[in-house]
C-alpha cells in the first residue's frame, strides 16, 4: 500500500504529513532541526503491519512556519488536531528528542489519549542544559549566528546532536552525518529558522502526571543532559521503563536502526 501525503489546517498554519499501511496506528515525530525524513526506514518497515503516520512540526520540512508575531500555539495541540483530522485512536507515539518533548506534554495534557510513548533521546519542556560540552557549543553557535556564519552554526548543531560529546565527526558514520546535514539545510532553504518551541507545559515539573506506558531509549554516547531527562522520566513516570543502545548518540534510529526497531516492536507488543 503506497504512502498518502496531505496537510492539516491548523487555522493559523498547516502541518504536512504522510501515512501508509493499515493496522494499529504509530505516529512518528522528528528531532529539532530535522524533518520527517529521519524516519524513512521505520516508516517503510512498520507500514507492513501498522498504520504509520509521520509529520513535520511547524517550522520544519513541508509544514508552515509558526505564526508571526508568535501566537498562542503549541506543538502538543497541533498533534491533537492531527489525530482528530486523521481519525486516529489510541496511537503509539514515537519521538526523537524534540519529538519526545512534544509527546510528554501531550501525555500530560491528554492522559490516556495515547496507547504508549516511545521516547528516544528525550528532551522535556522546562529543561536546562548543564553538560559542559553542550554549553560550550551553544555559546559557539550563538557567536556564529551573531557573525552571520551559517556554516559554523550548522556544524555546532551537528556536533551537539549527531556526533555527541564522546566522538569527533570522523568517528560518526558519514552517511548519518550527511543525512542530518541535508535535513537541516533543507529546512533553511525552505525558510525555516531555528525550531520554535511554542507554548509548553513545563513537563519537567510534572513528570509524575505521565500515566501512559512509556519506553525511554538513549544511545550510550549522548550528552549527560539527555541521560538526566531519561532517568527522570524512568524514575517519576509510573509506567516508564528505560533502555540503552550501545554505539549511538542522539540519533539512535539512524545509527542503530536494527536495535531501535527491535525495541519498538517489543514495545508495540506490550502496550
Amino acid at each position: 500500500m503506497g504512502a498518502h501525503s496531505g496537510t492539516v489546517d491548523l487555522g493559523d498554519g498547516t502541518l504536512s504529513y504522510e501515512e501508509r499501511g493499515r493496522g494499529r496506528p504509530v505516529v512518528f515525530l522528528h528531532a529539532g532541526g530535522m524533518t520527517r525524513a529521519m524516519w524513512d526506514e521505520q516508516f517503510a518497515r512498520f507500514a507492513r503491519d501498522h498504520r504509520v503516520i509521520r509529520y513535520d512540526a511547524r517550522g520544519s520540512g513541508d509544514s508552515s512556519n509558526p505564526p508571526s508575531p508568535p501566537g498562542l500555539y503549541s506543538h502538543y495541540e497541533d498533534l491533537k488536531k492531527l489525530l482528530e483530522t486523521l481519525d486516529v485512536e489510541d496511537p503509539v507515539l514515537v519521538g526523537c528528542s524534540f519529538g519526545s518533548r512534544v509527546f510528554l506534554d501531550f501525555a500530560i495534557a491528554y492522559p490516556g489519549r495515547a496507547a504508549g510513548l516511545f521516547l528516544a533521546s528525550p528532551g522535556i519542556s522546562g529543561m536546562e542544559f548543564h553538560d559542559p560540552y553542550i554549553l560550550a557549543l551553544l555559546a559557539e553557535q550563538a557567536e556564529a549566528a551573531q557573525a552571520g556564519d551559517g556554516a559554523r552554526v550548522l556544524e555546532c548543531l551537528l556536533r551537539m546532536w549527531v556526533d555527541g560529546p564522546h566522538r569527533s565527526p570522523a568517528d560518526v558514520g558519514p552517511g548519518v552525518r550527511k543525512f542530518c546535514h541535508d535535513m537541516v539545510v533543507e529546512n533553511f532553504v525552505k525558510g525555516h529558522a531555528a525550531p520554535d518551541l511554542g507554548v509548553e507545559l513545563g513537563a519537567i515539573r510534572r513528570v509524575a502526571e505521565v500515566r501512559d506506558p512509556a519506553l525511554v531509549v538513549t544511545g550510550d554516547l549522548d550528552s549527560s543532559d539527555i541521560f538526566a531527562v531519561a532517568d527522570l522520566v524512568d524514575r517519576r513516570a509510573a509506567h516508564a521503563r528505560r533502555a540503552k543502545v550501545p554505539g549511538a548518540a542522539h540519533m539512535v534510529n539512524l545509527e542503530q536502526p536494527a536495535r531501535f526497531d527491535e525495541l519498538l516492536r517489543k514495545f508495540l507488543r506490550t502496550c
